[in-house]
């Protein structure tokens, strides 16, 4: 078997580095972008007592030794949103992080177990402001890159058109002609929908699943051609970290930005309730425990600092995705300076 030439060789470097210089360029232009806005940058630590409770999310643990020999388990974080709601809680009020941050289970042409994470918060700001710091980064970033389209797979979008603003049961009914406000909570009927729309569907999938199989299936890829498309109002369910819409208590203060059919962005009205919140960390630690036999801890601290938390809205933004899509890279591993090493490799 011939192995692939590493990412290091010169060959491979010099096809890679006019992407690298693209990405030095955006990052400057982000940099400016939140410092133009009156925004702080901070540094977040990776090392956390809990890396997140969503069920999907797949986290890297490791173990911390004490003086005394005592060891505790720790895990690197998959995003530095609970750190970013701590330093709100003492008082900032805009802050942004690049962070660096660590999934398991995920690596493919938009999926790395290390990336980069765009993350803000403004606190006593709607969520309809982030709508347009993703509209300013967007153009901000093509600029930097010198062009004036975004790329991915044939697909073409104008980074400086305005957004189109679509909720979720509008896309569903557009593009899986299914009527998803009708089958809130009706796991056997949207089976039957899915079913019908070619999907296929096991016995165990709950209804977050089979939401997810058909967003992903038939509706993201025709998200955000020609122009953004801003996602909004997630069932409840689907948005663990975010406040109830003050509309409709069956839609949560949540939506996602889509470029060329990926999704680049997810944002929330902040949840600040911490009984709240408990209760639905601990819902998604007892699925992520039927679904793959284990569960995180909860972060006793950040529910503490939740409390004290003021009304904040917040987004993370993968940065990777944002300079892939700005050079039209074809892998993520193209815009990284030092991609993680297969097994074999």
């Amino acid at each position: 078997m011939t192995l692939a030439s590493p990412w290091w060789a010169r060959d491979v470097y010099a096809d890679r580095k006019p992407f690298l210089k693209a990405r030095g360029a955006i990052t400057a232009a982000t940099r400016r972008f939140f410092a133009a806005e009156g925004f702080t940058e901070v540094e977040t630590a990776a090392l956390q007592i809990s890396p997140g409770n969503e069920t999907h999310l797949s986290a890297f643990a490791t173990e911390l030794i004490g003086q005394d020999g005592a060891r505790s388990r720790l895990y690197l974080h998959t995003s530095p949103e609970f750190s970013c709601k701590k330093l709100l809680a003492a008082g900032e009020e805009r802050i942004f992080a690049l962070a660096r941050v660590f999934r398991n289970r995920e690596r493919s042409a938009l999926h790395h177990p290390e990336f980069t994470m765009l993350e803000w918060y403004r606190a006593g700001e709607p969520t309809l402001r982030l709508y347009e710091d993703c509209a300013g980064l967007l153009a901000a970033a093509a600029r930097a890159a010198g062009v004036s389209d975004f790329t991915w797979r044939g697909r073409v979008c104008d980074p400086f058109a305005e957004p189109e603003i679509v909720t979720v049961c509008e896309a569903f009914a557009a593009h899986a002609s299914i009527d998803l406000e009708a089958l809130l909570g009706d796991r056997d009927g949207l089976a039957r929908a899915a079913a019908r729309d070619g999907i296929r569907v096991s016995e165990d999938d709950s209804w977050s699943d089979l939401f997810s199989k058909i967003l992903s299936e038939k509706v993201e890829g025709r998200l955000g051609g020609e122009r953004p498309t801003i996602l909004t109002d997630y069932p409840v369910s689907e948005a663990a970290l975010a406040r109830v819409s003050d509309d409709d208590p069956r839609f949560a203060d949540r939506f996602e930005l889509y470029i060329c059919g990926v999704e680049v962005a997810n944002g929330f009205g902040e949840l600040t309730d911490p009984e709240e919140q408990r209760r639905r960390f601990e819902a998604q630690m007892t699925e992520k425990a039927r679904v793959y036999g284990e569960r995180y801890p909860i972060d006793e601290d950040f529910l503490r600092a939740l409390a004290a938390m003021p009304a904040a809205s917040g987004a993370a933004l993968g940065f990777d995705r944002l300079v892939m899509l700005a050079t039209g890279a074809e892998r993520i591993e193209q815009v990284l300076w030092c991609p993680v090493a297969e097994q074999g490799s």
